[in-house]
């Protein structure tokens, strides 16, 4: 197990066993790093995706057996003093060296049936409170110049726009901000970079989706959260640091054979 500790990981959208947040967290505290989990009960109940009464206990008590020290925040993104007090949570031990964004508003609507309120959530969760995130853990670190590595944010994302317009949307508009942020901050020892897991079954698919993902997947099996994590896992490790402003796919090959 490596030494303790590396520093302290922020992680969101860990809501559910059944989730790449879960993954992401059960793997950084398998490589050694201190976290804290966001999650927010009303939106796993409101989306009916199978979930336990203390899925995100228990997620952090298997961490935790793992050799990480652990704190779990529940809290609604969607709210704008979120992002700075979560922040504020993970810097308190003094090493906050990573933001990982895994959280999101996802409720399936098209051009036509959208309404604004559903369009301004999607972005008050998806993009504004990546921003503020971001924003918020930046100006943690010394603002002097350095080629070292400071800290570390990855976001997930996602191609799917069409019948899911604002999460796509505002998906979009996250992509943007991260690779911002990569061009910004560098110089504060920043390495920012999004992943697009592709198609992952943490509970939404039909066995008519599950079908069409796998046909179009080269890899020939659909992707799970563990392997999302991995890559995860590498971009906060020392042999990851090079890599920042990058959209990357870890999918399988999904959509490239065609």
């Amino acid at each position: 197990m490596p030494g303790r500790s590396r520093g302290t990981v922020l992680v969101t959208g860990v809501g559910r066993h059944r989730s790449i947040g879960a993954s992401l967290a059960l793997g950084l505290a398998a490589d050694g790093w201190d976290l804290v989990l966001n999650y927010w009960a009303p939106y796993d109940e409101r989306v009916a995706y199978a979930r336990g009464e203390h899925d995100t206990e228990e997620v952090a008590a298997e961490c935790r057996r793992r050799g990480s020290t652990v704190e779990v925040v529940a809290a609604d993104l969607a709210e704008v003093d979120v992002p700075a007090r979560l922040v504020a949570a993970a810097a308190a031990g003094g090493s906050l060296a990573g933001l990982v964004m895994s959280h999101c508003e996802s409720v399936d609507s098209s051009i036509l049936d959208t309404t604004v309120a559903s369009w301004e959530r999607h972005f008050s969760v998806n993009a504004r409170a990546a921003w503020l995130l971001i924003k918020a853990f930046a100006e943690r670190l010394p603002a002097d110049p350095t080629t070292e590595v400071r800290g570390r944010i990855i976001a997930l994302t996602s191609d799917h726009a069409a019948h899911n317009l604002p999460y796509g949307a505002s998906k979009g508009a996250l992509d943007r901000i991260v690779i911002a942020a990569a061009v910004e901050l560098g110089d504060r020892g920043i390495r920012a970079n999004v992943v697009n897991p592709g198609p992952i079954d943490t509970g939404w698919m039909t066995p008519q989706i599950r079908q069409s993902c796998l046909a179009e997947t080269p890899a020939g099996r659909l992707g799970t959260p563990a392997d999302t994590a991995s890559l995860v896992r590498f971009l906060m490790s020392e042999a990851g640091g090079w890599i920042t402003g990058q959209l990357l796919y870890s999918n399988g090959g999904f959509r490239t054979s065609g």
